[in-house]
């Protein structure tokens, strides 16, 4: 499947690399497919990558690894929230954060509260607000890096 892409151009991905978001995400519910891409394709994961919507090509998000901000993450949801993207065990859970990025970087955040959750076996994902009530809407990123 041909995407145009925000920041990469026109680009090929197959059906596998398509993520489904029955209810879309906060502010944006009428778009519901995804995909992950990249900067690079170097050894190791990048800090940031990209939620970049399939069907609009100016809808991309950039998104981190929560561990990657505090080793310590771990949302607090309550089981039946996770229902709209299938049963699936713990291992098979990707998390993301959606990241804020203004023209000053080192005042970068990312929103602990509201987590990305996918399921990596049927490729549903959905976008929550977590229980822990000391994860912030807007965490800055470099005073955890210091």
């Amino acid at each position: 499947m041909k995407v145009d892409t925000k920041y990469f151009g026109e680009i090929e991905i197959g059906e596998e690399k398509i993520l489904h978001f029955p209810q879309g995400l906060f502010g944006f519910d009428e778009y519901k497919d995804f995909t992950i891409l990249y900067d690079n394709e170097e050894e190791g994961e990048p800090f940031f990558s990209w939620l970049q919507c399939v069907t609009e090509k100016s809808l991309a998000f950039p998104i981190v690894n929560p561990f990657k901000i505090r080793e310590d993450y771990d949302p607090i949801v309550e089981d039946a929230l996770l229902e709209p993207i299938g049963d699936c065990k713990p291992d098979e859970l990707l998390v993301f954060l959606l990241a804020t990025v203004p023209s000053d970087p080192k005042k970068a955040s990312v929103n602990m509260k509201a987590p990305l959750v996918i399921n990596t076996v049927n490729r549903r994902g959905m976008q929550l607000i977590v229980e822990n009530e000391d994860y912030e809407i807007r965490h800055m990123i470099i005073k955890e890096k210091d």
